[in-house]
């Protein structure tokens, strides 16, 4: 999906809650930190892949930071209703992610930038538009900003999350 879809799909979405009376929070997340978990067969064999390359920082997020967030906007919802929330708790470029992988796990990593033609084969024409977007835009989210709105969420940088993984169990051999 490309931005300006996904700026249509906000739109309509927005344009439903409001003709049904639903009053929502959104909260838009950036890349996946756990979306790694898919190449763990390739990080098991020291290949960190990626469609982008490997300069282009990518804003992203952990699973446990969009829960966190999530219980606050219900604990209060008076307060986030109608409000959006872009979600991201960390910037980085695969080499940065490569040499906080090699770091907390010991293990030397090379990267591997992945064409968008094995992209288009593997997940098809929407996924390439994705990555597209990605490299082109990308996510602008406002960390201190979000961090000041939720003061009491601990959020995680990309090398505080993978502290907390399990890398001798996710880098076994498939």
């Amino acid at each position: 999906m490309d931005g300006h879809s996904a700026l249509r799909q906000q739109v309509r979405g927005r344009k439903a809650h409001a003709k049904v009376g639903v009053r929502a929070t959104i909260l838009a997340p950036a890349a996946f930190m756990e979306n790694l978990y898919f190449a763990k067969e390739q990080l098991a064999k020291g290949i960190y892949a990626s469609a982008l390359a490997p300069t282009r920082a990518l804003a992203q997020v952990a699973v446990a930071d969009i829960g966190a967030v999530a219980v606050r906007v219900l604990e209060d919802a008076g307060r986030f209703t109608g409000k959006r929330f872009d979600l991201a708790s960390d910037e980085l470029t695969g080499n940065d992610a490569l040499a906080i992988l090699s770091r907390v796990t010991g293990r030397p990593f090379s990267y591997y930038q992945v064409p968008l033609d094995v992209i288009r084969q593997r997940m098809g024409e929407d996924a390439v538009k994705m990555y597209e977007w990605f490299d082109r835009v990308g996510f602008t989210v406002d960390r201190a900003a979000l961090r000041r709105e939720f003061p009491d969420v601990t959020f995680h940088d990309f090398e505080s999350w993978a502290k907390t993984q399990d890398w001798n169990a996710l880098l076994q051999s498939a």
